[in-house]
């Protein structure tokens, strides 16, 4: 993953383009170039490249990782107050705990739509196969955080626990065959 100072180094090597694409550029218009406008709208470009560059570098990326966390997907989310992710079938209940702290830090966005709420809600399930041709999701848990402020110490993580009983055990051969 790139850091900020990666971003400050491509940055500055996007700068020394944009001075030689400029210096290009006047050059161009004093000889009368036919390529002068080409190299004009190529400095602006690099202009607002660097620009971008400059500005990722200055903005700290931070990933925070839950031990225990599954990997999941997000199969829902509607950008505003509600969310959902899946996981596998295999989940315990201490990493499905992870899990939806895991989600709840992933999908905290400043930009999400409130709307009479204060409150992100995202659940967490799975899909059983019952019989052949046959698909049921099942709800494992959810957690609700807050849409305002990233270091939530008020999330409230609920597990489902007669759903996660219905989970299939783990037999002596899958766990072999996985190991």
């Amino acid at each position: 993953m790139l850091t900020t100072s990666d971003f400050l180094n491509y940055a500055q090597w996007a700068g020394i383009a944009t001075l030689t694409f400029g210096g290009l550029a006047g050059l161009a218009f004093l000889l009368k170039w036919g390529i002068r406008f080409r190299l004009v709208g190529a400095t602006g470009f690099m202009l607002v490249l660097t620009g971008g560059l400059f500005t990722l570098g200055l903005v700290p990326f931070t990933r925070t990782t839950i031990p225990g966390a599954v990997r999941f997907s997000t199969v829902f989310d509607s950008g505003a107050t509600q969310a959902v992710i899946v996981v596998p079938t295999t989940i315990t209940e201490s990493e499905l705990t992870a899990t939806l702290q895991q989600a709840a830090n992933d999908l905290f966005s400043i930009g999400r739509l409130g709307r009479n709420e204060d409150q992100l809600t995202i659940r967490a399930r799975t899909i059983l196969h019952p019989e052949p041709g046959v698909s049921q999701p099942l709800y494992l848990g959810q957690v609700k955080r807050s849409l305002f402020v990233r270091e939530d110490t008020q999330m409230a993580i609920e597990l489902f626990t007669d759903n996660l009983a219905k989970l299939p055990k783990p037999t002596p051969e899958t766990t072999s065959q996985n190991g």
